[in-house]
């Protein structure tokens, strides 16, 4: 793979790539010390990978993994050179040095953090790294950077070039995300940042705060339902943000958190939270084509919603929606209807005309339409959300993508493809602008731009859709969820009839 082909049309990420590569190549004497910036671990992966490739034969590459409970470079480094005879011999070489992003910022108990031991070696390592004369990457993430600057400015001094690599994925937390729970931590472990500083906590972190909160006061503790809610909606908040470094991972890790607050919630008699986190746990088993599970969590919500807080509550109108919509997605279209059509008026009744909960509701009733074939209403219902949505959210926001989408969608069903190809196309085009090209509502409008082509005949135009939106899925997803299996079928079906009407 070139690295045009990695970066496609990312050209701040190409310019930051070839500057890596000619800071690498300059023929200097010494050391050169280079630092790469990047939250996406999967893209510094292919980075490392790509310029390993690219410098051969003229270097040798070699790659060093810090060790959390001894983060020395010049140790790490040492241990490299004196292993390799090419190395002792002073040969050409490039050394990528991972596994900072590994060290907690948390002190963990202990008198110090491992980050905290990385960089109090880093300030004392500057001269000893002088005995290695090559080009040595050390690869941070932008929360390491951060504390890096402040807390090895003499290590950072002597740095040769910093290359920053952008992507939407991250492995840390706000600080602002984090206030709910901020009785969690020390107050000097959560001063001296910005309240909107993205990089403020390793989500690994946190998990390991939690895991320290259920040995030290048991798992019974109330304090924990306000951990495990929290922790459970930043992995769903990343999740539908395109910010997962593994989908399927945090997925299922969102699972894991919701159900322990759920528990404990219905333990500890703590209702009053009890409806959202039932509704956030009954949307993610959704999510996973998981119905059975999420029925059950959803009906029980609305019954405490409506206990707790009398009909005409806005939280009341999203339980009614959120079960219609898991009717909905099984074709129980009259058991959906009547919730539909009950959440949109307590809605409007509540929020008045222009709220984006009445462009949602209109949106999901004039789904539950266009999947009876009822297309006149329908289509009136999406127009109106979608000028909804514009108006209120702007041009560019991933609900306006869901109603081009859904007004595509409509127009399709009804064979008026050219007013359909349109709408598919800027719904990619923004999921992929907003959500990145891995995200599972990216290989929605993968999938439904190739069906349109399908439908039209257009073979050769629909088959790399569907591949590359099956890729995703399956890898998001995995094989066995009813979005892969949908795909994969179509595809198969494409497949088929490209073999008995070759084009």
């Amino acid at each position: 793979m070139a690295a045009k082909e990695l970066f496609e049309s990312d050209e701040q990420n190409q310019d930051a790539y070839d500057d890596l590569i000619v800071s690498i190549q300059a023929k200097e004497q010494g050391l050169s010390l280079l630092i790469g910036v990047c939250d996406d671990l999967n893209l510094r992966e292919q980075i490392i990978a790509q310029y390993a490739a690219e410098l051969e034969p003229e270097f040798r590459t070699y790659r060093v993994i810090l060790a959390g409970g001894e983060p020395s470079l010049r140790a790490a480094l040492y241990h490299l050179v004196q292993s390799e005879e090419y190395l002792l011999g002073g040969g050409k070489a490039v050394i990528t040095v991972t596994g900072v992003e590994q060290l907690y910022f948390l002190k963990q108990g202990e008198d110090r953090s491992q980050q905290e031991i990385f960089f109090g070696y880093l300030q004392w390592t500057r001269e000893a790294l002088r005995e290695f004369p090559y080009p040595i990457i050390l690869w941070v993430t932008n929360q390491i950077l951060i504390n890096l600057i402040k807390k090895a400015p003499d290590f950072w001094s002597w740095r040769k070039g910093v290359f920053r690599f952008l992507s939407r994925k991250t492995i840390a937390v706000s600080r602002r995300e984090l206030e709910p729970i901020r009785f969690a931590f020390t107050e000097s472990e959560f001063s001296g940042f910005d309240d909107e500083n993205p990089y403020f906590l390793p989500i690994e972190d946190l998990r390991k705060l939690i895991e320290q909160t259920e040995q030290q006061r048991g798992e019974k503790d109330p304090s924990l339902v306000t951990l495990y809610l929290s922790l459970g909606n930043i992995y769903r908040r990343r999740l539908e943000h395109g910010e997962s470094q593994d989908y399927k991972t945090e997925q299922d890790l969102a699972i894991e958190y919701l159900c322990k607050a759920v528990e404990l919630q219905q333990e500890l008699g703590l209702h009053r939270d009890l409806a959202s986190s039932l509704n956030n746990l009954a949307a993610l088993y959704n999510s996973q084509g998981r119905y059975s599970e999420a029925e059950p969590l959803y009906i029980q919500a609305l019954a405490l919603s409506r206990k707790l807080l009398g009909e005409e509550h806005p939280d009341v109108a999203t339980s009614l929606n959120n079960l219609a919509g898991l009717y909905d997605s099984q074709g129980r279209y009259s058991e959906a209807e009547p919730l539909y059509i009950q959440a949109l008026a307590l809605w409007r009744k509540l929020l008045g005309e222009e709220h984006p909960d009445v462009a949602s509701s209109l949106n999901n009733l004039a789904a539950l339409y266009d999947s009876q074939g009822r297309y006149s209403e329908a289509e009136p219902l999406y127009i109106q959300a979608l000028a909804l949505r514009r108006k209120l959210l702007g041009e560019e926001h991933p609900d306006v993508a869901s109603s081009l989408n859904n007004l595509a969608a409509l127009y399709r069903s009804q064979g008026r493809y050219s007013e359909a190809e349109p709408l598919y196309i800027q719904a990619l085009a923004l999921r992929r602008k907003l959500l990145g090209e891995e995200h599972p509502s990216v290989a929605t409008s993968l999938n439904n731009l190739a069906y349109l082509y399908y439908s039209q005949g257009r073979y050769s135009d629909a088959e790399p859709l569907y591949i590359q939106a099956l890729d995703i899925l399956e890898q998001r997803l995995g094989v066995d969820h009813p979005n892969s299996v949908s795909c994969r079928e179509n595809l198969a079906y494409l497949r088929d009839r490209l073999s008995q009407n070759p084009e």
